[in-house]
């Protein structure tokens, strides 16, 4: 197949337009539309069906993951992680207290804190 040849290539569905205006031509008008796009023109509102899904954690397995975490640097005597990993823990250790109570969420932000300043003085 050569560059621009699209004889064997589908890229979208193909539909047919019907018109009866006297100055085109005899044959069909094509439509490509992709499977994913709506049609502009369809008056059917189909907005609840293509909602995106919100995401809503479970505070007890982001507890659960929290307190491994803190537990892992509370074990260590020197920072157990290298550079990256203590990095993206230092960011989103604090991110994941958001979905808990805010004193529960406040002491765990201290405590991990806490022991991430130990371990990088160390």
């Amino acid at each position: 197949m050569r560059y621009g040849d699209k004889s064997d290539v589908s890229l979208a569905r193909r539909g047919k337009i019907a018109h009866d205006s006297d100055d085109s031509s005899s044959e069909p008008a094509w439509t490509m539309a992709s499977p994913r796009q709506g049609d502009l023109f369809d008056s059917h509102d189909d907005s609840d069906e293509r909602e995106t899904p919100t995401y809503y954690p479970d505070p007890d397995e982001v507890r659960a993951e929290l307190h491994r975490m803190l537990a892992e640097a509370r074990a260590a005597k020197e920072l157990p992680w290298d550079a990256s990993k203590a990095s993206l823990y230092r960011t989103i250790f604090p991110q994941m207290t958001n979905c808990l109570p805010e004193e529960e969420a406040a002491q765990l932000r201290f405590e991990f804190d806490t022991e991430m300043d130990r371990l990088e003085a160390a």
